[in-house]
């Protein structure tokens, strides 16, 4: 029985490390996967939000699944400015090298849009006013045209 105690303190110590990407250059990087994570978090805040709004409506309220929603929605929400911080703007967008205005304004943009997903992250965590989630959808939208240099 101790060795599974044990065992499990062990996992709960290192799963961080297993689930996260590192800072060091490697070169093993799957952005798209990241776009991926960030909308399912989104979604995921999303029905947070909506079962919020549905238990707080009920006569007799449920406190403890509300209260279960709401972490939950701010875990989402923290897991988005964590994929922003730490792996797009600590790791992948690059300052540019050289005086090039197009490269400048490309890094201008994909910075802004960045720091838009990191407010609107911090925003849901505040309020469960759906707007919220459209506009974080519509700016990983753009971020995601601008990120990869695909036309809207």
């Amino acid at each position: 029985m101790t060795k599974i105690i044990i065992l499990l303190f062990a996992l709960a110590l290192i799963k961080p490390l297993l689930f996260s990407h590192c800072e060091v250059p490697c070169g093993i990087y799957d952005d798209e996967m990241r776009i991926k994570m960030i909308a399912e978090h989104i979604n995921t805040i999303e029905k947070a939000m909506t079962q919020i709004q549905e238990l707080s409506k009920e006569d007799k309220k449920n406190y403890n699944q509300i209260v279960r929603w709401v972490v939950n929605k701010e875990k989402h929400a923290e897991e988005i400015q964590h994929i922003v911080s730490q792996y797009f703007l600590t790791q992948r967008i690059k300052l540019p090298e050289k005086e090039d205005d197009e490269a400048g304004k490309n890094y201008q943009l994909k910075i802004t849009l960045c720091h838009n997903l990191l407010v609107y992250a911090m925003k849901s965590k505040q309020t469960i006013n759906l707007a919220q989630v459209e506009k974080l959808k519509s700016i990983l939208h753009s971020f995601e045209h601008v990120y990869f240099g695909k036309k809207e």
